[in-house]
C-alpha cells in the first residue's frame, strides 16, 4: 500500500511538469483547434483557454497539458509555431508548491 501511495504522489508531482504556456493566440482560434494542432506533438490531456467574462473573447493565451515530458519537449523544440498566420509564443510552465513560492500572493 505504501509503495502505491508513493507512486501516486510521484505521479502527481511529475504531471505538473508537462504544461506549456502559449501566448499570442489569434482571436479566431478555438480550444479545439489548439488541441488538434498540438496533438501532432503528443497526447494533449487538456487545453485551458481562459475567456474574459466582459467581452466573451478568449484572452489570447492558454495552457496545454501533455502526458509525458518528452511530448512537451517536442513542442518546445519546434519553432516557429504558426496558427492562422500568427506566430505563437511558447514557454514551459513550471509549477511550484505553495511552500516554495516567494510571495504568498502567487
Amino acid at each position: 500500500m505504501a509503495a502505491a501511495s508513493a507512486v501516486r504522489a510521484a505521479g502527481r508531482r511529475s504531471r505538473q511538469l508537462f504544461d506549456i504556456f502559449v501566448a499570442e493566440i489569434p482571436w479566431t482560434v478555438s480550444s479545439k483547434e489548439l488541441k488538434e494542432y498540438f496533438s501532432q506533438f503528443g497526447s494533449v490531456q487538456r487545453c485551458q483557454l481562459p475567456f474574459d467574462r466582459d467581452t466573451g473573447f478568449h484572452r489570447r493565451y492558454c495552457w496545454i497539458k501533455f502526458s509525458t515530458p518528452e511530448e512537451a519537449q517536442n513542442v518546445l523544440q519546434k519553432d516557429p509555431h504558426i496558427l492562422e498566420g500568427s506566430k505563437l509564443t511558447l514557454k514551459q510552465q513550471i509549477h511550484r508548491r505553495r511552500s516554495q513560492r516567494k510571495n504568498p500572493s502567487e
